[in-house]
Order: structure tokens, then sequence, then C-alpha cells
């Protein structure tokens, strides 16, 4: 794909991230044959090319999304099966993230857009919190109604898909040492994770278990916490690296106490997150 991208805006290490991915795309259009947004809608600004065609011309234009751009961002996924079906290799989920940060910076939010992703960002990730507002959440849902003629429909669809009743804890959660009671023959390091810890705490306490089994001690670092994809998702890079130094100083504390085998996610958008921590932290 051809960009117009001026030397100026290629000296934003951002912008020229942005300009050698762009440039990667040939449009075969191959990536749409497994974006669910794009199957389900059948709108090409839903698609991976779609958008960025949209992305190529925010970034060039150095202008505040409009709200299409904004909008068609929004529905992305972050799945990234478009990037399992891409001949050119196009880093996708890289320039995805550039332009939702951009979004994020150039302030182009509603005010009602901006609460309800200050409210999620400052409680899903969590634990403590989101388990106290999926509690309260039983005394919301009778006000479902209220809430969307007054347009607050992502309130209301936060209620509904609250669970009713809210999962129990975890046998273990942390921090400290799940002790293996078998000879011991590795010892890793858990992320706990946040809204996984508290939507389905069975996860982490059948993941130790399996472990201890194979005689491994589960290490859950004191102070770490969610991943930061929540708020890397929604554009807020700043509060992501945040997060993300945070889990690193954990994890570097606990392996100064001694060797470490693994660091272990069993929340695939944990993993990926976390991974992508060297391009995230560069």
């Amino acid at each position: 794909m051809q960009t117009n991208f001026t030397t100026e805006q290629r000296a934003d290490p951002r912008i020229a991230e942005a300009d050698r991915i762009l440039r990667r795309c040939v449009h075969c259009g191959l990536c749409t044959a497994t974006c669910p947004t794009y199957l389900v809608l059948g709108d090409e600004r839903d698609s991976p090319r779609g958008r960025i065609y949209l992305i190529k011309d925010m970034l060039e234009g150095e202008r505040k999304a409009s709200g299409e751009v904004r909008f068609h961002v929004d529905r992305c996924l972050s799945c990234l099966s478009c990037m399992t079906t891409c001949p050119g290799g196009v880093d996708y989920m890289h320039l995805v993230d550039i332009a939702r940060a951009h979004i994020e910076e150039t302030g182009s939010r509603s005010l009602k857009s901006r609460l309800v992703r200050n409210m999620l960002a400052a409680v899903v990730p969590h634990p403590n919190r989101f388990r106290m507002a999926i509690k309260a959440s039983a005394f919301g849902r009778p006000f479902i109604p209220l809430f969307r003629r007054l347009g607050l429909e992502e309130i209301a669809a936060m209620l509904e898909l609250a669970p009713t009743r809210a999962p129990g804890k975890a046998k273990f959660d942390g921090p400290g040492t799940a002790v293996t009671k078998e000879e011991r023959r590795k010892r890793v390091i858990l992320l706990a994770g946040c809204a996984q810890q508290v939507l389905r705490p069975e996860i982490n306490d059948a993941t130790i278990r399996l472990l201890a089994r194979r005689g491994i001690d589960v290490e859950v670092a004191a102070n770490a916490g969610c991943c930061g994809a929540l708020v890397h998702h929604m554009g807020r890079e700043r509060a992501a690296i945040e997060q993300a130094k945070r889990n690193v100083d954990a994890w570097t504390h606990v392996m100064e106490k001694g060797p470490v085998d693994a660091i272990i996610m069993n929340a695939s958008g944990c993993g990926t997150m976390v991974k992508d921590y060297g391009h995230l932290l560069k």
C-alpha cells in the first residue's frame, strides 16, 4: 500500500512504525475470510482491510478520528485471526494499537463514552472492585429499561451480562506459593489475572492443581495484577506500560529468590499481552 506520510511525520516513531506496517498491505482481502466482525456484519469497514484504509487516512491527515473511524476501530475484537491468513505478514495488531492510542490521545470521544470507559478501567482490572461491582449489579438490574431510555445502552448491556450471583473466590489466589505435595521438580509463576480471577476462579484452581500433580510449585507474585490488555485495547498506552512494568518488577522479585522455570498464563488474552511486553516496553 502506498503511503503519503511526510518526512516530519515519519520522525515520530509511532508513525514510522505505522508506515512500515501499512506498506506491507497489498489489498488482497484474504483477511476478510477470517474476520468475525466482517463475517457477521458484511461491512467492508468492519474488516481488517477496511480498517487499515480508515487508519491510514486518519494518521496521514494528522486529525482527530471521525465518528466513522472510531466506530469501526472500536468494533475490532483484536482476535488477530486476520494475521493468521495474511500472506504479506501485515502486523495488524500493532497498527490497530497505534490507531487506538491516537483516538484516545486526540480526545475524540463523547463525555458519555469517556465516563463508561473510565469506569471500566477503574473497576475491571481490580478483582476486589470487580467482585463488588458484580454484587452491586443486582440492584441496578431492575433499572435496565430506564438506562436504555436515557441512552445509556452500555450500562444496560453490562448489567444484563453480569452474573446474577458473584462467583466465590479461588482456593488460592496469592500472593504466595502453592506448594506441591509431590517431589518438587519445577517452580513457576502464575499470572492470576483480573477479570478471569473473578468470573471463573475455578480456572486458576484447576491450573494449580494440575501443576501440583506434576511436582510443580506455583508462585503468585505480590503486586502482580492485570496484564494491561484492557487499558491497552482502550488506547491508554501509558497506563498499559505502567501495569506491564509493575508485573515485570513483581516477577523479578520472585526470581531473585530462586530459579523460575516459566511464567504461566491461562487466559489467552493475557498470554498475548504478556508476550508483547517486549514491544510495549521498548
